[in-house]
């Protein structure tokens, strides 16, 4: 298997696992004034992702670091044209953070919680935005520069996009609520994650069955049936009360979504509308000489960043109760 081939494959992954495991932690923020009825339930709610959403961002940082070396001009095309979103996406981020770490030192949490829901609310609906964009091929010319508008990038697909994944990470949230909180928080992300279970089949449905019937492969109708059935599974698991089983279906769904929009990009790293003018894998990528080091420092680095933020995970997996956030 050529480098290059690899290192697509391991932005996959990156992508994956940052979608995976932030896109609980959207949906906990977007959940926020939903189901913090009091304030100490919206402590509870954000001492849930308190110890990890840091670490889940790492995934995002290491994925950029790896596009820009391993592609460079895909990482180029890619943040000159979509410059504005990401940037949206960025200070949002910058605004979530912020708001974690600052709500228990303020006289005025309510404010903090304002900014914690938009914060998750934009990057959620924004990456759907821009990966139903890429996906689906933006123009560029010859020398594969972006010579559309902002308003190019809001076209039906790519919002039906952002709904997606907005739905989907909303009930990834509910359900790792549900996972882990206890008492009547607990039952009203359980009867949440039901109702939004419902919404994420219907919208993310619509929004596969789009990109398949425009961009996908043959294979990916299999990824298509996995996210189906996954999500259908964490609503019936959640009915059932098997918490743990709802959240692997939740994540199952991400990882056979995400799958599906890569397997549908393939071989092309930034399609073009007009095909002539789309950028593959091996026009973007680096040289062989740069792919065989950033092979070894993953191979040795990967790992070790795996072990450490499964061993945080399994630190802080007990149920949270009465949690005082920033006290």
């Amino acid at each position: 298997m050529e480098l290059t081939t690899v290192w697509f494959l391991l932005i996959a992954l990156l992508w994956t696992g940052y979608f995976v495991l932030e896109g609980f932690d959207f949906g906990v923020g977007v959940l926020l004034p939903v189901l913090g009825g009091d304030d100490d339930d919206r402590r509870s709610i954000l001492a849930t992702i308190g110890p990890v959403w840091d670490g889940n961002e790492v995934w995002l940082i290491v994925a950029g670091g790896a596009t820009f070396a391993a592609f460079p001009e895909w990482y180029a095309t890619l943040f000159s044209g979509f410059y504005l979103p990401l940037f949206l996406i960025l200070v949002a981020l910058i605004l979530r953070g912020v708001a974690i770490e600052y709500r228990g030192k303020s006289d005025s949490p309510r404010s903090w919680d304002r900014a914690m829901f938009l914060g998750s609310l934009l990057p959620a609906f924004l990456w759907g935005v821009a990966f139903a964009n890429i996906v689906r091929g933006v123009p560029l010319d010859a020398d594969h520069e972006y010579t559309g508008s902002l308003l190019t990038l809001l076209n039906p697909y790519a919002l039906l996009g952002g709904l997606a994944t907005l739905t989907l990470f909303t009930l990834h949230g509910a359900v790792f609520l549900t996972l882990r909180t206890g008492g009547d928080l607990r039952a009203r992300s359980a009867a949440l994650a039901g109702r939004l279970a419902v919404g994420a089949l219907l919208v993310g449905g619509a929004f596969l069955l789009a990109t398949q019937l425009t961009v996908g492969k043959a294979a990916t109708w299999v990824t298509v049936a996995v996210a189906a059935a996954a999500i259908a599974g964490a609503l019936l698991a959640t009915l059932r009360g098997r918490d743990g089983w709802a959240f692997t279906a939740s994540a199952v769904a991400i990882i056979a979504v995400t799958v599906t929009l890569f397997g549908s990009l393939w071989p092309n790293v930034m399609p073009a509308l007009d095909p002539a003018n789309s950028l593959n894998v091996r026009d973007a990528a680096s040289t062989p000489y740069t792919l065989t080091v950033m092979t070894w420092v993953a191979v040795i680095f990967t790992p070790l960043v795996l072990f450490y933020q499964g061993w945080t995970y399994w630190v802080f997996r007990r149920r949270v109760t009465g949690a005082r956030v920033g006290a």
